[in-house]
């Protein structure tokens, strides 16, 4: 049945792929943004949709509006943004969380909050499953986002427990693919960028370090099974399959023929050594599992940002 879904930080990277899967089929989509992250790229394709609807505005405000079901990803995600304004992070994390809770209460409608698996930190367990507590520096420069997505996941637990407000929660491992944006810092879209222009590549300490990487359109797919399905979670929705970043480097420069070199730079604060999702909950629970192959997302990846840098500066 056709429902009207109101996604904060719709013309993200995530979001934007959310809101197109929700029109595909035959939903009516609000999408709320502050721009602070999101793109007017994004969102402008989806402004030609039928359907969709655009609202600038901040969670840490007050939200009113009539819809059946919300997707909370309203938050920077990547380090370069969040740790520019920590504080506003925090404030996003928690204001918002409160704001989409709140409007949930009051209309009496299921909403998911994606939280991450930074929530996890430096994980002391491999791969991460859901009852591992996790290993976050408090006190660090990543804590404005880990703490932030920890303190949102308590807030939707104790609003499902205390309030009867119908949550899930979503743990979002390493996603990438169209639409990312070129300067988010994040490791897939740095080293295709560099690799497509003929730069070094930096890869931050000895590479060894691993993560796991879920193409877009299979992480929309996870999220919106946790939605039907009602599942409270959290739930881990990430790719199993494990690489480290010395190899997703030397990937992406045989997949571009490239000349980049690969140059090795001190490792960043709190970054994290292993990052790899235990999927059994949502195999179970939601019938999810990855089916997009690295090389094959990395493929439609590198072909949308050599779209990109064809473009006028």
């Amino acid at each position: 049945m056709a429902q009207r879904i109101l996604v904060t930080g719709g013309a993200g990277f995530v979001g934007s792929h959310l809101c197109a899967r929700l029109l595909s089929e035959g939903h009516d989509v609000l999408c709320l943004d502050d721009f602070s992250t999101g793109s007017e790229r994004n969102a402008g394709p989806l402004l030609e949709r039928r359907g969709f609807a655009l609202i600038r505005h901040d969670v840490t405000a007050p939200i009113a509006v009539e819809a059946d079901a919300i997707y909370n990803l309203a938050c920077p995600a990547s380090p370069r943004y969040y740790q520019a304004d920590p504080v506003r992070t925090l404030r996003t994390s928690i204001e918002g969380a409160l704001n989409v809770l709140a409007l949930a209460e009051t209309l009496g409608v299921p909403v998911l909050q994606a939280s991450t698996s930074e929530v996890y930190g430096d994980p002391a367990e491999h791969p991460q499953r859901e009852n591992y507590w996790g290993n976050v520096n408090p006190v660090g420069p990543r804590a404005c986002y880990d703490e932030g997505k920890r303190a949102a996941e308590t807030l939707f637990s104790d609003y499902r427990r205390h309030r009867g407000v119908d949550t899930r929660i979503a743990r979002i491992f390493n996603t990438y693919g169209p639409q990312m944006h070129r300067h988010d810092g994040r490791v897939v879209s740095n080293f295709i960028v560099q690799a497509l222009k003929g730069e070094d590549i930096t890869v931050y300490g000895d590479g060894r370090q691993s993560r796991s990487f879920c193409y877009v359109d299979d992480l929309v797919d996870g999220l919106v099974r946790l939605m039907e399905r009602g599942a409270p979670g959290p739930v881990n929705l990430g790719n199993p399959e494990e690489y480290s970043v010395r190899e997703l480097a030397e990937t992406i420069v045989n997949m571009t023929g490239s000349t980049s070199r690969i140059v090795q730079r001190d490792l960043p604060v709190d970054d994290p050594r292993q990052r790899q999702p235990d999927i059994t909950l949502a195999r179970e629970l939601l019938g999810w599992a990855p089916r997009v192959p690295l090389r094959e997302g990395l493929a439609r990846t590198i072909a949308y940002f050599e779209g990109v840098l064809a473009e006028p500066a």
